[in-house]
């Protein structure tokens, strides 16, 4: 029996779909929250001046976590939207609608 798993991320502030897996730290504890596109830019623009002021220290490790493809193979989507005319970036997550078009054409 095929098994189809499906990891589908909810903004942790209202809910609504969320696009990405933020993570951050602060005063030593380690935070991670699914957001939005626009909630992600909102939290990046609020630390953003105290970032750019800030001294690196290096990064923070974080356990690999799977990908929202479902174990789906990125290359393999990224050469079927770019096939199929859908755009999609060279690099970074890819968007939960073409993994959905991917999943639904195979």
């Amino acid at each position: 029996m095929a098994q189809k798993i499906v990891t589908l991320l909810e903004d942790d502030l209202d809910g609504s779909k969320a696009s990405e897996t933020v993570s951050f730290a602060l005063d030593g504890v380690e935070y991670v929250i699914d957001l939005n596109e626009a909630h992600a830019n909102e939290l990046r623009g609020a630390v953003g001046k105290f970032t750019a002021a800030a001294r690196k220290v290096g990064r923070v490790k974080t356990p690999a976590r799977r990908a929202a493809t479902g174990g789906s193979d990125t290359k393999a989507i990224r050469a079927w939207a770019i096939e199929n005319g859908i755009p999609i970036n060279s690099r970074g997550r890819i968007q939960a609608d073409v993994i959905e078009r991917y999943q639904a054409a195979h």
